[in-house]
């Protein structure tokens, strides 16, 4: 179970970033947020969003229309 649940459902790119990376500042180091997204483009964002900030991407699922992610703060 993630730290904290980001709501990111109807948003366009780059809003779930935005949303997730403002969110992600106010975890601690280790804690992990959960994002729940729509736009089909989050699943590439978020791959990229990690790769590129050093953030740990636990989880890239899909559950119906839902895009579910969870991302570990790591730095």
């Amino acid at each position: 179970m993630a730290d904290q649940t980001l709501d990111a459902k109807g948003l366009n790119c780059p809003l779930p970033i935005l949303k997730a990376k403002k969110a992600l500042k106010e975890l601690p180091t280790g804690g992990t947020l959960q994002i729940l997204a729509t736009d089909p483009g989050s699943v590439k964002d978020f791959e990229a969003f990690c790769r590129t900030t050093g953030n740990e991407l636990v989880e890239s699922s899909q559950d119906g229309s839902t895009y579910v992610f969870v991302i570990r703060h790591t730095n």
